[in-house]
């Protein structure tokens, strides 16, 4: 079985991001933006899991 695990960060201009990070390493989802709060961010990790947990896969064009 394998598992992810997200990681919260402070970045290098003093904002908070974070990452999904399989266990094999590769990175599998990120904020895409940095926070100001670590509060902002952690809610983003809790927006993740709750709204995504049985996300349909839709194939696109393009």
């Amino acid at each position: 079985m394998s598992h992810a695990t997200f990681e919260l960060y402070e970045d290098a201009a003093g904002k908070y991001r974070w990452r999904l990070v399989h266990d094999n390493g590769n990175i599998i989802a990120d904020s895409g933006e940095g926070y100001v709060n670590e509060s902002d961010a952690r809610n983003g990790i809790h927006s993740v899991r709750s709204n995504a947990p049985e996300a349909a896969t839709e194939e696109v064009d393009g």
